[in-house]
C-alpha cells in the first residue's frame, strides 16, 4: 500500500464540485475507500422522522465523504492547492509540498 499523501488533520482545498475553492481540515480519512471527510465541506441534509432518540425530528446536516482526487493539500506558505511529493530528509521519509518545497508536518 502506498503512503498517504493526505492524512487526518491536513488542511485541504476542494478542487471540484459544488464546494470548489473551499478550504477545510480533514476530520476523517478512509484509505480503503479512497475518501476523506472535510470539515464544513460537502454538507448533506437528511430529513429525519421523529423517533424515541430524537422526538423532535427535523433536518440533520452532516459532512459527507469526498473522493480524495477532488481535494488537494493546501500549501503551508500560500494556502493554495499543491501536489505532494515524498523526500528523504535526515533519514526520514517526509511529505513535501511541490509548489513551495516546504515540509508538511504530520
Amino acid at each position: 500500500m502506498a503512503a498517504a499523501k493526505i492524512k487526518k488533520g491536513d488542511t485541504v482545498v476542494v478542487l471540484s464540485g459544488k464546494d470548489k475553492g473551499k478550504t477545510g481540515e480533514v476530520t476523517r480519512s478512509m484509505p480503503k475507500d479512497g475518501k476523506v471527510v472535510v470539515s464544513g465541506v460537502n454538507i448533506a441534509t437528511r430529513h429525519r422522522k421523529p423517533s424515541q432518540a430524537n422526538p423532535q425530528g427535523g433536518l440533520e446536516r452532516s459532512e459527507a465523504p469526498l473522493h480524495v482526487s477532488k481535494v488537494a493539500l493546501a500549501d503551508p506558505k500560500s494556502g493554495k492547492a499543491t501536489r505532494v511529493r515524498f523526500d528523504v530528509r535526515d533519514g526520514k521519509k517526509v511529505r513535501v509540498a511541490v509548489k513551495s518545497g516546504e515540509v508538511i508536518n504530520g
